[in-house]
Order: structure tokens, then C-alpha cells, then sequence
């Protein structure tokens, strides 16, 4: 350890490909296959022009995929909030993510608005970082059981 030297700097590409091998590798002594992800996503346009988005990652096992599902991105163009395209676009993935024979849906969102939201739609909060946002906002991370078949 006396000639280890330990800087502060930003990994190089070799260095990042190697800690994720190492991590993979990790997995593995532990019994844990390396999971691939597929990207699902729809997007919104109105006239052509870009309105919104919904995407996430399902993590295939060796058959299938695993039983949870990461919702990395949903979006809505301000002049069309409130209107249900949100709703719409996130029912839509939870349409496909059901039929995936995935059970479960989860999401990080922004504490002043993004709760309410879900809420609505039958997620439930399952953590609460408070002042996580410089506005002093939490960053909230919701979940929703998916009925067997896919949402109504």
C-alpha cells in the first residue's frame, strides 16, 4: 500500500472500462449474472416537432427479464403540462413493460412536482432525500406494482 499513489482527477476510458470489468467481475464471484439493458421509450410530436418523451431500461436475465423497471427519462414540454400527454405516455410504457412480464415500475423524480404527479397514476413514494436540490427540494423515488396483463 506505501506505493499507492491516489490522485484527484477524472478516470481516463481505460480506467472506467476497467472498474466496471472489476465490478462485473464482482458480480459473478457472487453468483450474480452481468445483466444487459434494453431502452423502451415513445416520443410525443406535434406538427413534426419534438413534445415529449418517456424511456427506461429493463434488465434481461438469462430468460425474460428481471421483475423491475427503470424509468430514466419522462418529459413534457411546458405549453402542454397538464393536459395528460404525461399520463398517455406513461401509460403506454407501462402498457409494453407489463407484457415484458416485468412487475414492478420505479422512478426518481423532483419533490416539487413529481410526486403529485405519480401519485396520481398509483405510484407510492418509497424514499425521500430531503434538500437534495439546491432549491432545498427532495429528490423522491416512486414505485407501482404492475397488475399481471398490464394497466387498464
Amino acid at each position: 500500500m506505501a506505493d499507492v499513489v491516489i490522485e484527484r482527477r477524472e478516470m481516463t476510458d481505460e480506467e472506467l472500462a476497467r472498474m466496471n470489468a472489476g465490478f462485473e467481475e464482482q458480480s459473478l464471484e457472487h453468483g450474480n449474472p452481468v445483466d444487459a439493458s434494453e431502452r423502451f421509450s415513445f416520443v410525443a410530436s406535434d406538427e413534426g416537432g419534438f413534445v415529449g418523451c418517456i424511456s427506461g431500461l429493463a434488465y434481461k436475465k438469462a430468460v425474460g427479464y428481471g421483475d423491475w423497471f427503470y424509468i430514466t427519462d419522462l418529459f413534457v414540454e411546458k405549453p402542454l403540462r397538464g393536459r395528460g400527454l404525461g399520463s398517455e405516455l406513461l401509460r403506454r410504457l407501462e402498457a409494453i413493460v407489463a407484457a415484458l412480464g416485468i412487475g414492478n415500475v420505479w422512478t426518481w423524480t423532483t419533490g416539487y412536482d413529481g410526486p403529485v404527479f405519480y401519485e396520481k397514476q398509483g405510484y407510492e413514494v418509497f424514499v425521500e432525500m430531503d434538500g437534495w436540490y439546491t432549491s432545498g427540494h427532495s429528490r423522491v423515488g416512486v414505485r407501482k406494482a404492475l397488475a399481471p396483463g398490464g394497466p387498464a
